[in-house]
């Protein structure tokens, strides 16, 4: 119904903003990721927008990018992941971690989500491994203004395994087994590569 919204940040809290559009405030929950990437109130935004239809209530939720949309309406596709759920986890985590923990099959980095359990962690990994998209595993759909993860130079060895013709999958797993052991973008690209063709 709602695509998305373009207008003045009206006012912010600590987990929802209202966008007001020629006068009309839309209240609408955010994840943290949104929340940092949003201005001061009174400056311009647009965010893309989901609306929930519950027996008791509609809720509008709101993303600062097209990319974490789509990772909340699948996390939303999970059985047993609702919105306040997704929310929690969009806001743990960044989207490219987020992405590298589902297609490693990194349960454990999903636990550490309030709320989310190892069978639920299990569940996403099992579900969502094979959505993941290639820009998602290199952060390029990260909201603008929101900070980078540590260890950023994974994502930049994923690109540069990507270009060598590696599949998005693929080179994230190589990253993942080595990015602790690699302190420049160079040595975890070597390390990667001596694993995928050891």
């Amino acid at each position: 119904m709602y695509a998305h919204l373009d207008g003045i940040v009206a006012e912010k809290g600590r987990d929802y903003l209202v966008i007001d559009c020629a006068g009309v405030g839309y209240l609408t929950s955010v994840s943290g990721a949104t929340l940092a990437a949003a201005p001061a109130v009174g400056g311009r935004m647009k965010v893309y927008t989901v609306l929930n239809v519950r027996e008791d209530a509609m809720e509008l939720t709101a993303f600062a990018t097209k990319e974490e949309k789509r990772m909340y309406e699948r996390l939303r596709a999970v059985n047993g992941i609702g919105s306040r759920t997704a929310l929690l986890i969009l806001s743990a985590l960044t989207l490219r971690d987020l992405s590298i923990a589902l297609v490693t099959g990194d349960a454990n980095l999903l636990t550490r989500v309030p709320g989310i359990g190892k069978k639920t962690a299990q569940r996403l990994v099992l579900e969502l491994r094979d959505k993941v998209e290639d820009e998602e595993l290199t952060g390029s759909g990260a909201a603008p203004t929101a900070a980078r993860p540590q260890g950023g130079i994974s994502g930049e060895a994923i690109e540069a395994l990507m270009s060598l013709g590696y599949q998005a999958s693929e080179a994230a797993r190589a990253v993942s087994a080595y990015e602790d052991k690699a302190a420049t973008v160079e040595e975890l690209v070597g390390l990667a590569l001596r694993g995928m063709n050891a």
